[in-house]
């Protein structure tokens, strides 16, 4: 398998695996969306998980490497930004697809705000794991390189 291939997988499966389970319990618990409205709403995420997985893997290597995190809480900011500077946009178009509608769309992208800024970092290193399963550097621990 190629490195390009593996990136994807590694990316997509980390990305998928993550934030089906966080994004559901926050429509739920946070947003107060129904069960059916959560059932949709992952139902719609899904494929925007497949086209953004890799993107934001991407992302997140160009910004670790720009804000270059030093220290243990550096790199606790450095993830939840970015993560939710990426996130929360197309999270809005999920929960509003999902049939969710004013406070709702309200309540719910401020409670997935919220979770972005705490499951940044977790995120990151659910991410990093897998990765490394698939025989990849994990970007943001050591400086980029143009060969890498």
């Amino acid at each position: 398998m190629s490195r390009a291939v593996r990136e994807f997988v590694a990316d997509t499966l980390a990305l998928v695996t993550f934030f089906t389970v966080t994004s559901g319990l926050n429509e739920r618990f946070v947003g107060g969306m129904e069960w059916s409205e959560v059932a949709v709403a992952r139902a719609v995420g899904f494929p925007l998980m497949l086209l953004t997985a890799r993107p934001y893997g991407v992302w997140r290597s160009w910004w670790l490497a720009r804000v270059s995190p030093r220290s243990r809480h550096g790199r606790l900011a450095a993830d939840g930004l970015g993560l939710l500077l990426f996130q929360v946009p197309i999270y809005i178009g999920i929960v509003v697809a999902g049939g969710a509608r004013g406070l709702s769309v309200m309540w719910a992208t401020l409670g997935f705000a919220l979770l972005m800024l705490v499951l940044g970092r977790p995120y990151g290193l659910w991410l990093g794991f897998i990765r490394r399963r698939f025989g990849l550097d994990t970007p943001g621990q050591k400086p980029m390189s143009l060969g890498g």
